[in-house]
């Protein structure tokens, strides 16, 4: 068993979750800059100053700032993407483990407020723009691709305090400027570009919420994704204007529903899943046009959006070249009453009796990944890549320096054996590139214990450690995996 010559193997990161640096050389705060920590049992917060001057804080998911009240980092939380695992100052370092494991891409992103520091200014932050050159000089040198996230759950603070976010066109405005600042600024560093990351969670994250998620709450979450999927366009246009090897794509939270049971009411409660959680995202960004099922997801609302005939041009102008995803688990969907339930990266259905369940209630399921490629690409038709996947787990750094992760080999060995057999099924899949190829930040808990990395970062959940970084069993594992191409998986 290979994979096709040219193949992409690497590991991702997100700027937010790796870089730290949060107030260095012109950097402006981001909504996770404002984020503390928390865990499988404790959510995280957004600490903010009320009206009246008071410190308070609320839930991060769904939760809206008070009239009048100002985000604010507060003295006695701690927040550890401000610090994330020091990337900044140590990129060669990282890249050189990279290219030591193999990698031929790297996929990252780039931290909207340190190229705009509140992401309304007219002239990019001069450092910022340094930073990144940098960083991709460093993966060049080693023949490491850079795969490029523009947006990565990291809107400028500014944008989000004094605009309401993407609630307000404007900020297609300030991403079309951003956007274009990178393409020009990278031209012949970076060829392949993602939009937006797992932009579907907007609509999906509304789930967690069940019937707590009102009317207004999805006028403003569709709206959201509207303007997202018309600068989403305008970036692809852009880019292919400015440099035609460019090659753009959307990046979805991918998730693989089952019907609980053959129950017609199941099996159209998963199509119905698919259609809102999935197609919905996918079908704008690759086929031009909201989906004719679109129209009944507003009427369940009563969404009405602020949408022109020219982003509905724009959207047909502005289709992407490949279709990228997240993949760690799958989920059972059922109308059915369930005692059994499991929840796990903001997700949450009935247990399969079928598969077994991470630390974090996260189904274990390659398979999943094998049905998610097939059905995608029968969809769209457009090169695919595996852009994260990965089991966060607890890690253990032994005396000697070591680390025996061997459930994290076996996870990965069965999912490369399963995208092995969608390539021999027909889908062109050019990438693989596992989350957290370095342990991070863990963007829904904010912990450090739950690690995803071939490389392990001395860093704990309070930010204590000394940052050094150590090679786990899997690194050398992986490095022998890229070595064959994907023939070697023992």
């Amino acid at each position: 068993m290979s994979f096709p010559k040219g193949f992409y193997w690497g590991g991702a990161t997100a700027a937010n979750q790796c870089e730290g640096a949060w107030n260095v050389d012109g950097r402006g705060p981001a909504l996770t800059d404002v984020t503390t920590g928390g865990s499988v049992k404790e959510p995280r917060y957004v600490t903010y100053i009320d009206k009246d001057g008071n410190p308070q804080k609320m839930p991060s998911m769904g939760a809206k700032l008070p009239e009048g009240a100002k985000y604010a980092v507060l003295d006695d939380c701690y927040y550890p993407n401000q610090d994330g695992i020091d990337f900044y100052h140590r990129y060669k370092e990282d890249i050189a483990l990279f290219a030591e494991m193999g990698f031929n891409m790297f996929r990252m992103s780039i931290s909207w407020s340190r190229l705009y520091p509140q992401g309304d200014e007219l002239e990019p932050n001069p450092k910022g723009i340094e930073f990144y050159r940098n960083v991709f000089k460093e993966c060049k040198k080693y023949n490491i691709e850079p795969l490029v996230t523009i947006h990565h759950f990291d809107t400028p603070l500014y944008l989000e305090e004094h605009y309401g976010g993407w609630k307000n066109r404007k900020l297609i405005e300030f991403y079309d400027r951003f956007a274009k600042t990178c393409f020009t600024e990278y031209k012949g560093l970076v060829k392949y570009w993602l939009t937006f990351n797992e932009i579907n969670n907007t609509v999906m994250f509304l789930d967690m919420f069940g019937n707590k998620a009102t009317d207004q709450m999805y006028q403003e979450a569709y709206q959201h994704l509207h303007y997202q999927f018309v600068a989403s366009a305008h970036a692809v246009k852009m880019a292919h204007e400015i440099d035609p090897d460019y090659v753009v794509g959307c990046m979805i939270c991918g998730i693989t529903f089952y019907p609980a049971t053959c129950d017609p009411a199941d099996i159209l409660l998963n199509r119905h899943t698919w259609e809102k959680g999935i197609y919905y995202c996918g079908d704008v960004q690759c086929k031009g046009k909201y989906p004719t099922f679109a129209k009944r997801l507003w009427a369940e609302h009563d969404v009405h959006l602020d949408i022109t005939e020219q982003d509905l041009i724009d959207l047909k102008e502005g289709t992407v070249d490949l279709y990228t995803f997240s993949y760690y688990m799958s989920t059972v969907v059922t109308t059915h009453e369930v005692t059994d339930k499991v929840s796990g990266n903001f997700s949450a259905g009935a247990r399969n009796p079928y598969l077994e369940y991470s630390d974090w209630g996260w189904a274990l399921d390659p398979k999943g990944l094998r049905y998610y490629l097939e059905k995608i690409y029968d969809r769209y038709e457009l090169p695919m890549m595996v852009v994260e996947n990965g089991l966060g787990a607890y890690d253990t750094l032994e005396e000697d320096g070591t680390i025996h992760d061997p459930y994290r080999i076996d996870y990965m060995r069965k999912h490369i054996q399963d995208m092995e057999l969608a390539i021999e099924d027909g889908v062109d899949l050019i990438a693989y590139t596992p989350w957290g190829c370095i342990d991070l930040v863990s963007a829904g808990t904010g912990e450090m214990r739950k690690r995803y990395g071939f490389i392990y970062v001395d860093k704990d959940d309070a930010g204590n450690g000394t940052f050094d970084r150590y090679r786990k069993d899997s690194f050398y594992w992986y490095k022998k995996v890229i070595a064959s191409n994907g023939a070697d998986l023992d």
